[in-house]
């Protein structure tokens, strides 16, 4: 019984560790992919670093968009899923 009210302290610092990080994260991770899975030629999107375009091309990992300056070829994974979302609502 003592051994284990030693270990509590321990027990409970991961337990709010997991909830209060580790799962949201997780969480935010899955709702990333779906996000790149659901991309469709025609969105309108905009990557991490700011840039607006639309799909016009996609592959498994990569993605062409059309900008402004022409066309891009990059990663799905460098596209925001706020960002896009919050032009999605405009």
């Amino acid at each position: 019984m003592q051994d284990l009210m030693k270990i509590a302290p321990y027990l409970l610092m991961f337990v709010v560790l997991y909830f209060f990080m580790i799962r949201p994260q997780q969480k935010r991770a899955k709702q990333e992919k779906e996000f790149e899975a659901s991309l469709k030629v025609g969105d309108k999107i905009i990557t991490k670093s700011g840039l607006h375009g639309k799909v016009v091309e996609l592959a498994d990992t990569t993605v062409v968009i059309e900008t402004m300056a022409g066309k891009l070829k990059m990663e799905r994974s460098a596209i925001s899923m706020e960002m896009s979302a919050a032009l999605a609502k405009k």
